[in-house]
Parts: structure tokens; sequence; C-alpha cells
């Protein structure tokens, strides 16, 4: 399990570790939840240190949301691109040869910014509760990545997906991810005063989005790949932070 986790941190993050830590890269798809809880709180204190600076709200968002994307790499952003090229074609094959295209398309590029712009105007409307909001908001990112690998077909005969679907242990590894979320949910409404009602919207919201996000790009792509994992959690965590706001401007 161990070996497992750090293989999962040297997977969805550029985190260094030792060279000499064992790491395991089967079922790393379990720990997801659990790397989106390190990346939000890595995030959230960073956010702690720019209010301490001094910097204005919209300055610390945009920050935040590109250290986010520094931290995996790209990795799923890359992801929103790709998927986006393809998802405007209409026959499957077209829609994997565009993905797999290295030149980014003028859909893919708007996709991309769109993300970007999200995560920053909702984040910078959400003036409280930002190291927790970010945890859990880049963990759901994750399961949502995690269910769309249990439960829908892997397309391609090869890439940086396929393992993930290959070692898939169901239902082990998506309750493993669902109770990591949940203890962390509980944890909030229990040690947080008079915050239960933000607790339980973000569960419910966050399994909505993440099942919805889902079986969006299932439906449009006809399965799955390793690029619409990366837009899967992209979507599901701008989404989340959108439907957020509403609870902190009402």
């Amino acid at each position: 399990m161990l070996k497992s986790l750090l293989g999962s941190i040297t997977f969805y993050t550029i985190i260094p570790l030792p060279n000499n830590w064992e790491k395991s890269f089967q079922s790393i798809a379990a720990w997801s939840p659990v790397v989106g809880l390190l990346i939000g709180t890595i995030l959230g204190l960073v956010d702690y240190l720019l209010i301490f600076i001094g910097f204005p709200i919209l300055i610390r968002s945009t920050l935040i949301v590109f250290l986010g994307i520094l931290i995996t790499g790209g990795l799923h952003l890359d992801g929103v691109i790709d998927s986006a090229d393809g998802i405007t074609l209409s026959d499957p094959q077209k829609k994997l040869m565009a993905m797999q295209d290295s030149s980014v398309g003028a859909f893919g590029v708007i996709a991309g910014i769109m993300v970007i712009l999200l995560k920053v105007v909702a984040l910078s409307a959400i003036d409280s509760y930002r190291l927790w909001i970010l945890m859990i908001t880049y963990a759901w990112g994750r399961w949502a990545q995690l269910f769309s690998i249990t439960f829908y077909t892997y397309l391609k005969k090869a890439g940086k997906g396929l393992f993930h679907k290959q070692y898939i242990n169901y239902p082990n590894d998506l309750l493993f991810g669902t109770i990591n979320l949940l203890i962390i949910n509980i944890l909030w409404m229990i040690f947080t005063s008079h915050q239960e009602i933000l607790g339980i919207i973000i569960m419910i919201t966050g399994i909505i989005i993440s099942v919805g996000i889902s079986y969006f790009f299932n439906k449009q792509f006809e399965g799955h790949t390793g690029d619409t994992y990366g837009a899967v959690v992209e979507w599901t965590e701008s989404l989340i932070l959108c439907v957020l706001v509403l609870y902190f401007s009402g």
C-alpha cells in the first residue's frame, strides 16, 4: 500500500521523492483522492502565506491555480485541451486521432483557458475556508477520475491511462477512495462549528458533478482515455468551485 501511495504521488505530481524509496504503479488510482488532498493542502498553506505577505484575493487565487497546474505538471490540463479537440468531431476514430495529435486546436485552447478562468474567478469569490475547500475540491476531482476508471471502458490499446484500467480493483479501490473523502468531510463537520451544511453541500455537489462529468465524457467518446481522465479531473474541480460560490455569495 505504501509503495502504491508513493507511486501515485510520483505519477500524478512533480513532488520529488527520494530515488531509494521503492514505488509501485499498480492500483495507484485508488490513492488519487488522497493525492488530491495533498495537493489541496499544499495550495491552501501557500494561500495562507500569500495572505500573510499581503496579496489581494484575486492575485492569491491566480497564483494558487497556476501552482496547482505546476504541481501536477499540467497533466490534467493537457487532458482538457486534447479532449476538447476530439469532442468536436463525430467519428469515434477521428476523435481519438485528434486527441493524439501533438498540435493544439482552437477548441483545445479555448477549453484550457475556460478551466483556468473558471477556477480563478470562482476561487476569488470564496473568501473563507479556502484551505478546506481546496483540499476537498482537488480530492473530488480525482475521485471523479477513479469513478471513470472503474465503470467505463478504456478506448486505447496503449497509453498512460491503460494501466489504470488494467490494475483497477473493483470495488475495493473505489471504496477506499470514497472512504477517504467521507472521512475528511465528517472531520470537517465535527471540528468546524456551524458549517455542517457546507460539508453536506460539498458531499452532494461532489458526487453529482463527479458522476455527471464522468458520464458526459463517456457519452461523448463512448469510453475513456488518459486524456479524458485528466479532463474529468479539471472540469470537476472547476464546477465544484463554481457551485460553492453560490453558498458564499448567498
